[in-house]
């Protein structure tokens, strides 16, 4: 059984990049590749973040500061073993903790209309749909825009 308060949130190292990108793989249809998960690091490691447990990444998320006080979370994702036990929550409650530190006003992101455990953590913690974005993603599906004032 997992302790969640044996999860340790921090931020990404260059160490984490194989175990984050294993968990893009097998969380997402068009995973970020490799290149792109370091440019976000380099761009904004204070929101680049890992979600540790036992010394092992089990989740990462991933978040922008836009047009100076926008914070624009770009993924989120836990490894499938370690899904619906509150690693998720973790990751989202630090990510908006910084990016309210770094003076954003509000947040916002894409979610597949498909992904319902997503949307329901997403509304859990007060955002709200704002849209619908058609063709979203590369496979056709459609994206919900959220968004959430902090």
């Amino acid at each position: 059984m997992l302790q969640i308060y044996k999860v340790k949130i921090r931020e990404f190292e260059e160490k984490d990049l194989n175990d984050v990108y294993e968990i893009e793989l097998e969380s997402f249809p068009n995973p970020y590749g490799k290149n792109l998960l370091l440019y976000y690091h380099k761009e904004s490691p204070d929101t680049f973040l890992v979600a540790e447990f036992l010394k092992r990444v089990v989740g990462y998320v991933i978040a922008v500061v836009e047009y100076g006080d926008v914070g624009h979370i770009l993924s989120i994702a836990v490894k499938k073993e370690f899904r619906r036990r509150g690693i998720g929550s973790l990751l989202l409650e630090e990510i908006l903790k910084r990016l309210k530190r770094k003076n954003c006003k509000s947040v916002y992101l894409e979610v597949r209309v498909s992904n319902i455990p997503a949307i329901s953590l997403y509304k859990k913690y007060g955002f709200i749909c704002k849209g619908i974005i058609r063709k979203y993603y590369l496979d056709g599906e459609d994206a919900f825009l959220f968004k959430k004032d902090l």
